[in-house]
């Protein structure tokens, strides 16, 4: 599904050029369910942001499906990001002015989803999550919990090829973490690969593979253990 080659980020600071991103060769496929884990700083939420097509200050070569990303325009971006690609936010990046039934509902609107039809997935989709309760309120008037399940429903309904997830319960209590990943776990028996990033081994659990980077730089993978770098790169 995803090739990355030699891809890089930084950011231009008072001190110089500060990296986040070195020499990431990476080949997600499609089914998987991935998780990336590090310390904080280690560049995991950068990486994502990547994937997400959120980010355009990288450099190197990125492939969605054998098309090149890199090669691509803003605008021919943000609507390949739109058709394929679930986004949930640590920060959850809910629309203040938009009630939870119609953030939920924004997503089918990029995908032309005639307007009864929409009506109805977002009504189960309330239902799945529990939320049927809160769908007129806004996100102001939510908890972090109601906001971070508002913010999966909205990522997950328009059925996206690939889903990325940010510490997707970082906010939820032990038994909506639990049934969160279950339903990951639903998504990918159907389908849907996803890539994580968390700092919870439970939650790592359930994916089948595991990347880990440090200081920007992915030292292991559990698929493919030789292809990653050890820890002399930090010296580099």
């Amino acid at each position: 599904m995803i090739q990355l080659k030699n891809l890089e980020r930084s950011y231009k600071t008072a001190a110089g050029q500060t990296w986040v991103l070195r020499r990431i060769n990476l080949e997600i496929r499609e089914g998987e369910f991935i998780t990336i884990m590090g310390p904080s700083g280690a560049g995991k939420s950068s990486l994502l942001n990547v994937l997400a097509l959120l980010d355009d200050a990288w450099a190197g070569e990125y492939w969605f499906r054998e098309e090149a990303v890199h090669e691509m325009k803003r605008k021919q971006r943000s609507e390949l990001a739109k058709k394929n690609i679930g986004m949930v936010f640590q920060s959850y990046h809910l629309l203040d002015d938009l009630t939870v039934r119609e953030n939920i509902d924004l997503p089918l609107s990029y995908k032309d989803v005639p307007r009864g039809q929409r009506q109805s997935m977002v009504a189960d989709t309330l239902d799945r999550f529990q939320i049927v309760a809160k769908k007129d309120l806004f996100p102001s008037q939510l908890s972090g919990g109601q906001q971070q399940l508002v913010g999966i429903a909205r990522a997950v309904i328009h059925k996206p090829p690939l889903l990325l997830a940010d510490e997707p319960t970082g906010n939820l209590h032990s038994s909506q973490a639990k049934e969160i990943m279950d339903l990951f776990r639903e998504l990918n028996q159907q389908g849907t690969t996803i890539v994580q990033v968390t700092h919870s081994e439970a939650n790592a659990a359930y994916g089948s593979r595991i990347i880990q980077l440090h200081d920007g730089w992915m030292v292991s993978d559990t698929a493919n253990p030789a292809a990653t770098k050890g820890t002399e790169v930090f010296s580099q």
